[in-house]
C-alpha cells in the first residue's frame, strides 16, 4: 500500500484509487521527477533494457494538473498498445482515449466547479499539452500551491520579478504572444510565455 500512499500525496483523493488501478493493471512504472521546464510529463513505451511501460511526471504540479498530466500520458500508453508507433503521437486516436479517461470523472463532479467548466471546454478541442490550451492553464494555475507566485500577464512594463528563484528581470513590453523582458544582470532580453509563474518583487517606481 506504500505506493497508494504515495499517490495520496500528489492526486485529489477521489482519483488515487482509481490511478493506483491502472498503474497495477498496465504494470506502469512510475516516476516523479524534478521540475522540467520543458514538459509536465511523459510516457516511454516497454524496451529491451526497460520491458514496461514508464510514466514520468514533475513532482511540483499541483493536484489536479499532475492528475491531468498523468492521464494525458496514460492515454499514451492505451494508443501504444493499440497501434504502435503507426499513429500521429497526439492524433484523433490519442484524443479518444484521452477523452474516454476523462468523461468518468467530469461525470461524477469530482473537480472545483471552475475546473470542471474548463475540462468541458478543453474535451472539446483538445490540445497537444494542457500547457497549449491558455484557458486550462490559467484555471489550473489557481490551484498551485506556491500563493507567492503570480504570472508574467500579470505584471506592468517596469516591473521587476524573479524567475526560477535567482534570476531578476524587468518587464519591456507586451507584444503579440508574448512579453519582452530584460535580465537585469545581464542586460540580456528574453520573451516569456503569459502564464509563465513568477515571483514579483517590486512594481515600477510610478515617479520614474
Amino acid at each position: 500500500m506504500k505506493e497508494k500512499e504515495m499517490l495520496a500525496a500528489y492526486l485529489p483523493q477521489p482519483m488515487v484509487d482509481t490511478v493506483y488501478a491502472w498503474i497495477v493493471r498496465h504494470k506502469i512504472h512510475l516516476t516523479i521527477t524534478r521540475s522540467r521546464t520543458s514538459k509536465m510529463g511523459d510516457y516511454s513505451p516497454p524496451a529491451k533494457s526497460k520491458p514496461y511501460h514508464r510514466i514520468t511526471i514533475n513532482h511540483d504540479l499541483n493536484q489536479y494538473a499532475f492528475f491531468i498530466t498523468f492521464v494525458h500520458e496514460l492515454a499514451h500508453l492505451l494508443t501504444h498498445k493499440q497501434y504502435g508507433g503507426k499513429v500521429q503521437a497526439h492524433g484523433k486516436e490519442w484524443k479518444a482515449n484521452y477523452r474516454k479517461l476523462m468523461v468518468p470523472f467530469l461525470e461524477k463532479n469530482v473537480f472545483p466547479p471552475e475546473l470542471q467548466h474548463s475540462i468541458y471546454q478543453h474535451l472539446q478541442n483538445i490540445k497537444a499539452s494542457s500547457a497549449a490550451d491558455i484557458e486550462l492553464s490559467r484555471t489550473l494555475i489557481k490551484f498551485d500551491n506556491n500563493r507567492e507566485n503570480t504570472l508574467v500577464e500579470n505584471l506592468q512594463p517596469g516591473d521587476v520579478f524573479l524567475f526560477r528563484e535567482n534570476r531578476e528581470f524587468q518587464v519591456i513590453e507586451k507584444l503579440r504572444k508574448r512579453y519582452k523582458c530584460i535580465e537585469l544582470k545581464t542586460n540580456r532580453i528574453f520573451l516569456f510565455q503569459p502564464l509563465t509563474p513568477v515571483k514579483e518583487l517590486r512594481k515600477k517606481d510610478p515617479f520614474d
